[in-house]
């Protein structure tokens, strides 16, 4: 089982019933691929790697998410010991990276943030929506990826 992440889904074929894996490096792919995507979606939004944006408290917080991006999406990717117990350091982050971004979205979009209360009431912009879908599905994996290896250590 180390080399498979747990999925309590069941194949229904013919009466047969059987649980489903998927292999390990395939899901911390796609996790990786999440934060990294997390990561470039706010590089476009601030307008390249080399912008900034203003306020400057928001400017660090885009450079704060593009580095956890890739941190994340490397602690994910590096080869573990067979045990799974450091693998949710990875999850973890994965799921404060995705939170993180998604909660100052709706902040900004809804009662505003300091310094910046032009954003208030723009639900429309594309970036924005395209970043709280990849956000909500990097939360999601990590949470289930979490509690997958909850479930597997009280056992």
């Amino acid at each position: 089982m180390t080399h498979q992440s747990v999925a309590n889904t069941a194949i229904h074929d013919g009466g047969d019933t059987r649980p489903v894996t998927a292999p390990d490096i395939a899901v911390r792919l796609v996790g990786a691929l999440l934060a990294l995507a997390v990561a470039t979606v706010h590089v476009a939004d601030q307008g390249g790697v080399t912008a900034f944006t203003s306020p400057a408290w928001i400017g660090w917080g885009y450079r704060i998410i593009e580095v956890g991006g890739v941190l994340t999406a490397l602690v994910l990717l590096l080869p573990r010991p067979p045990r799974p117990a450091p693998a949710w350091a990875g999850w973890a982050a994965g799921a404060l990276l995705g939170v993180g971004p998604f909660v100052a979205y709706i902040l900004s979009r809804s009662v505003g943030v300091p310094g910046d209360s032009g954003d208030v009431g723009n639900w429309g912009y594309w970036v924005g929506t395209v970043s709280l879908f990849i956000e909500a599905t990097l939360v999601v994996l990590s949470v289930s990826m979490l509690l997958a290896l909850r479930q597997l250590r009280s056992t």
